[in-house]
This record gives C-alpha cells, structure tokens and sequence, in this order.
C-alpha cells in the first residue's frame, strides 16, 4: 500500500540524467562561439576590403557621405579601378563621378586628400584633375603634395619637381602645437604615416605628435622635455625606400642636371649598400636619363 511518501533521489542518478541536456548546451555554445570567431573576422575583412565593388548608385551614396570616411575611400578606390580597367566603357563610366573627386580632394581629410591625388594621378587626359593637382602642391599635408607632385608627372607637368626634390631630403617634421616636447622613438627607427612618435604637453594635456610622413628616424632637432612652439622643427625624418623609388622614377622624367648628386648618392653614396638593389638600379638609370638630356 502506498504511503504517499516520494521516493528520495539519488544526486548520482541526477547528474547522470542531467548530463546528455548539458552537454547539448555546452556543444551548441562551442559551436556558436566558433562560428563567431569566423564571422566576425571575416565581416570586418569585408568592410574594409576596398576591392569589394560597387555599383554606381553604392558610389554616389559613399561619396556623399562625408561622416563614413572609410566608405569614401572605397569609392574612391573602386573608381580608379574603373580608370585603370582595359575594357572602354567601365572606364568611360569612372568620368561621371570626377567632379565628386575633385570635392573631395578640397574639403576632405589628410586621408582622403592623399588618396584623391593619387586617383587624380590615374587619368592624365583629365584636365580638371591636372588643374587640381596644382591646386593640391599647396596643401599643408606633406603626403597631399607629394601624391600631387608625383601625378603631376604623368601629364608631363613639371610643377611639382620642387616637391619631387625634396622626398629625397631628410623631412623635418614641425611641431603642431607649443608645449614641452616628449620624445617617445628613437633615431633609426622606421615609421609609417600616422605614428607616434612623441608628445606635447601644454597646459596639463598631453597632446599626441604622430609623423606625417614615412621613413626612418634621423634625429631629434629639440632635447626631449625641451619647449618648443608650433611650427618649429623638432624631428628630422629621412626617406623611405619606397618614397626613395617614386621620387627617382619621377626624376628619370623631368629631372634636371642640378639633380644629379641627389640622385647619385642612392646609386653609389656611402649609404647606397644599405638599400635594395631596385632603387640603386632605378638611380642608375635616371642619372642616365637626366645626363641624356644635357
């Protein structure tokens, strides 16, 4: 007869009982975790790949929206691909989308401003981008006048030969503000544009000084903690070997016999042996080039 009494249960049996639904559980959450860990990489490779293209009405939308710098620059890398293309009509389809890339070369950041020469660089038959690009020499930004002074070369203008030369000199990189100026990097150290190399305190904030430019640490021209005022020249940065080969190949076109030390020192200076072959050799032949036109 029954008592009504329930049956006590065994914690063992329990956890067996249990253990198949946790399991489950546990598996969906590794499976699900996994997944993310593919997705998420691939979604950013996909938003910041810029050679996903784009239609024209995706163009136009990613050229008119100034707050997605990032989706500005796609646009404008997807229409120097269009410039670039062997087939007449994709190419004739970039012209529409000119004055666009004119806009941005004149209202749009140091990166969008760079990347505008450049494409600018790409159609040497456009003559609004060539009245542009002169514009651009101008710019405060050193790597706006150095993309416009290297495209300029391929319309065969030789307004930029200033900007060209002085690639191939140690840059000295101007202090942005006044304060007390704090040495982060060494000499000899490489960089690329935007890295931080140092820091102004003023007033009690410390504000960050990144390079505008690539290349190698020379020196500093100011002590470290010593003041300083904006403007003034406190680092000597000098050249990168890529900068080193457009700036030559420029040359082999409009350079001129007063360039021929400069040009010379990369092919057979005392600091020659320390680059890659291409350049002495592409310093070679420009200091050719140059004598062939004497």
């Amino acid at each position: 007869m029954s008592t009504g009494a329930v049956n006590p249960v065994n914690p063992v049996d329990a956890a067996k009982t249990a253990k198949p639904g946790i399991k489950r559980r546990w598996l969906l959450f590794i499976l699900t975790l996994t997944f993310l860990f593919i997705l998420m990489p691939f979604l950013f490779w996909q938003a910041t790949w810029f050679g996903r293209p784009l239609d024209d009405a995706q163009l136009q939308t990613s050229l008119a929206d100034s707050g997605q710098p990032r989706d500005i620059q796609h646009a404008l890398s997807q229409i120097a691909d269009r410039i670039l293309s062997p087939d007449t009509g994709r190419r004739d389809s970039a012209r529409r989308f000119y004055p666009d890339v004119i806009r941005v070369a004149q209202t749009g950041g140091d990166e969008l401003r760079i990347t505008a020469a450049w494409l600018m660089g790409q159609d040497n038959s456009s003559p609004e981008f060539q009245r542009e690009l002169l514009v651009l020499l101008g710019d405060a930004n050193p790597m706006v006048r150095r993309n416009a002074a290297l495209a300029l070369v391929r319309f065969h203008d030789a307004a930029g030969l200033g900007e060209v030369r002085a690639i191939l000199q140690p840059y000295a990189a101007p202090a942005a503000h006044t304060g007390k100026l704090i040495q982060r990097l060494k000499p000899s150290e490489a960089i690329n544009p935007g890295a931080l190399v140092g820091s102004l305190q003023t007033d009690g904030t410390k504000l960050e000084m990144r390079s505008q430019v690539p290349g190698t640490i020379d020196r500093w021209l100011v002590a470290d903690g010593a003041a300083v005022n904006a403007g003034q020249p406190v680092l000597l940065i000098d050249p990168s070997p890529a900068e080193i080969w457009e700036a030559l190949r420029a040359l082999y076109l409009i350079g001129q016999p007063q360039d021929l030390p400069a040009v010379e020192q990369f092919a057979s200076g005392p600091d020659s042996d320390n680059l890659p072959p291409d350049i002495r050799r592409q310093a070679v032949t420009t200091a050719e080039a140059i004598r062939s036109r004497k």
